[in-house]
């Protein structure tokens, strides 16, 4: 499943619309010369013109943009929000912000409070910021074809209930978030209700829930990212035709973390990914015609888990290498297609020389369904006990979904 050529093509009028040069006419406004605020430049600006900021601390907001401007920062300045109110509020189409330090947008329990907010523009880019202790870092609100770029997210939150997001978008359409670094928010990156967007080359780590929360979100794609060590891992929920591949999952541990999570997802395609050192992997429950393939599982603690509720998945091509559980489920039924993965437990034989093992593979192990029930008897993981279990489940399957196996197993890992 691709996006399609449609959404490819938005992406383009986008960069060549908001990257536009500046008209020749264009005015320059400098503030900390001749201008004391940026209020005071905004006010005096015509629409095309450009803003200066120059080094300095400026403690100003909220700051409303309602024509269109090019803001720039030179040498690093600070625009504070003094911990009490949002910062800058974007009214305009095709407004760039770039280059500024962005800090202390307040805590609010009435309103999404933001370091820099866009609220129902077209062709805006942000670009090059950093962005500390904010609330939420960047809002976009019901606007479309807009890039938010190379910016650094920092924050230091410790509850969840006082903490907002590092890159928020609601009811958009045609965006593109990439190259950015989001840590210690509450979800580094946050969808719903977005159409036809590509997260790609951002760094989310270390934020308190998810490192990205996606939810009826159709016709999106995310590529070439990293997500690692957030409380939950990614969510991506209730949601159609999505294409996920080249990302690296990794060290999302806890007693409810995934590396993926997919609720209520169909029509999507997960390639070429990496899940490396997760609690759960791939955790599957109400997803429908998924692809799954080229992937790499590695040291998790369930590479995958598939609930009975899930079906047409199919899982081909993986590489499961050293995982205390391969795949793990809670019903012998089993509606989905696993071939032509490789797998280190696997002990068969090729005895035809094809690289694809005679005999087939049963990947849910015994004691994998009876942690499911008991999560205690992990503890009996490596006990002499649970292996004779194994291996007379292995002779005579009794419990084990006997459905559920892999075919044509392979004797090489994959390679991507």
């Amino acid at each position: 499943m691709e996006v399609g050529t449609t959404v490819r093509w938005l992406f383009s009028i986008a960069l060549l619309i908001a990257l536009a040069p500046e008209s020749a006419q264009a005015a320059r406004l400098v503030v900390g010369e001749e201008y004391s605020s940026i209020k005071a430049a905004i006010a005096a600006a015509a629409a095309g013109d450009t803003i200066l900021i120059t080094a300095g601390h400026y403690a100003e907001g909220p700051i409303h943009v309602k024509k269109r401007l090019t803001i720039v920062g030179q040498g690093n300045p600070v625009v504070d929000g003094a911990g009490q109110t949002e910062v800058f509020v974007v009214e305009a189409d095709s407004v760039v912000i770039r280059k500024i330090v962005v800090q202390r947008a307040g805590v609010s329990f009435m309103q999404d409070n933001a370091a820099i907010r866009l609220e129902k523009v077209q062709h805006c880019v942000v670009d090059s910021c950093i962005l500390l202790d904010n609330f939420f870092g960047i809002y976009a609100a019901e606007s479309a074809f807009c890039i938010i770029q190379n910016n650094t997210l920092i924050a230091h939150s410790v509850r969840e209930a006082v903490s907002g997001n590092g890159i928020h978008l609601w009811y958009c359409k045609g965006m593109i978030i990439r190259n950015n670094r989001i840590r210690g928010h509450r979800d580094g990156i946050y969808f719903e209700f977005v159409q036809s967007s590509l997260i790609e080359h951002n760094l989310s780590e270390q934020n308190l829930r998810y490192g990205l929360h996606f939810m009826f979100s159709d016709s999106c794609q995310y590529r070439w990212n990293t997500f690692r060590r957030n409380g939950a891992g990614v969510a991506v929920m209730y949601t159609r035709r999505v294409l996920m591949e080249r990302n690296v999952f990794a060290y999302n541990w806890g007693p409810s973390s995934y590396g993926l999570l997919l609720k209520e997802i169909s029509d999507s395609r997960i390639r070429f990914n990496r899940f490396i050192r997760n609690t759960v992997g791939i955790h599957s429950e109400g997803s429908s015609r998924i692809e799954i393939d080229s992937n790499l599982f590695q040291q998790n603690g369930w590479a995958m888990i598939v609930m009975a509720n899930s079906e047409g998945l199919y899982i081909h091509h993986n590489s499961f290498i050293g995982n205390s559980f391969d795949v793990s489920t809670n019903s012998r039924q089993n509606f989905n297609r696993f071939a032509y993965n490789f797998w280190d437990q696997y002990k068969g034989y090729d005895l035809d020389g094809d690289g694809i093992g005679d005999v087939p593979y049963h990947p849910v192990r015994l004691f994998s369904l009876l942690v499911q029930q008991n999560p205690p008897l992990l503890i009996l993981l490596r006990g002499f006990l649970i292996d004779l279990l194994e291996i007379a489940e292995q002779v005579f399957p009794v419990l084990t979904p006997e459905t559920l196996v892999d075919r044509y197993p392979l004797l090489q890992k994959v390679v991507f």
